[in-house]
């Protein structure tokens, strides 16, 4: 019994420590695009956030939020999720010790499920479309001990995507043109408005970006209330630009003069892009 409960201490004690540490993601490059800064006619800056250990920005949202469940005893992380997310939670759960169940899509590729059961994670296949998916998530959360991951929608998710703007100012020390991003269930969005608050640049203008046939914050925003789509018509596949923006996470142009505004400048840079601007 005495060596059970030196164990069982040990335990804590290891836990305790990858709790306190260092946060999970890391501080990523921000290098300029010479081919989006010919179009734009401004310099373009990318934030690498492919470079982060899970390959995008979800690592530091997600990974904060599972640092701060692990101080308050979750003993199982579950997380709906269609890759990225996933893959965040699959590795902090690592990190951490935690066990970890990610619910997947039906039509999930083979290769995400191979990458989070690499990070020794217990990989569920449920429903068609992420909807349900989080719905099973939901319901094995109900169970003790167990704490559901969202993808994008706590706001410890958004204070620990809030270290990206954290990042901006260190490396360009004043305030950027514009911040562009990708948004899907609007995480980086979140995060991002909060992280320009903090450092003072609540001015920047953001543009963000969305995949046209899933376009549920466009239609919110246009509506003035929250929108629920009837159907997804589009979703972003490997290789499409909007994929890529995604696991760069952040564009930052560089400080235009007024008369490059009122030239469509957000027009001209959402055609580099590759989409189509609103």
């Amino acid at each position: 019994m005495r060596q059970a409960v030196r164990v069982d201490a040990a335990m804590e004690s290891s836990l305790a420590g990858r709790v306190k540490g260092e946060p999970f993601h890391t501080v990523t490059p921000m290098l300029e695009s010479w081919a989006l800064s010919q179009v734009a006619g401004m310099t373009v800056f990318l934030k690498c956030e492919n470079m982060q250990p899970t390959g995008s920005f979800k690592i530091r949202g997600i990974g904060h939020f599972c640092q701060e469940m692990a101080k308050k005893g979750c003993r199982h992380f579950v997380c709906p999720s269609g890759g990225n997310a996933g893959i965040a939670a699959a590795y902090a759960a690592r990190k951490l010790g935690i066990p970890a169940t990610i619910v997947l899509p039906e039509s999930t590729a083979l290769r995400v499920v191979r990458r989070l059961q690499g990070e020794q994670a217990e990989v569920q296949l449920f429903g068609k479309v992420w909807d349900k998916a989080n719905l099973k998530a939901q319901e094995l959360a109900q169970r003790d001990g167990w704490v559901n991951v969202s993808p994008f929608d706590h706001p410890l998710i958004w204070e620990g995507n809030a270290s990206l703007v954290q990042e901006l100012k260190a490396a360009l020390g004043t305030p950027p043109g514009a911040v562009v991003l990708a948004v899907g269930g609007g995480g980086l969005l979140a995060g991002v408005v909060a992280g320009l608050v903090e450092v003072g640049w609540q001015h920047v203008p953001i543009i963000a970006m969305e995949t046209r046939g899933a376009h549920s914050f466009n239609a919110a925003v246009k509506a003035g209330r929250l929108v629920t789509l009837p159907d997804i018509t589009r979703w972003a596949r490997a290789g499409d630009i909007c994929e890529g923006l995604e696991g760069g996470s952040v564009a930052a142009l560089g400080p235009p003069s007024p008369s490059q505004w009122g030239q469509g400048v957000p027009e001209r840079l959402c055609l580099a892009l590759g989409l189509q601007p609103r």
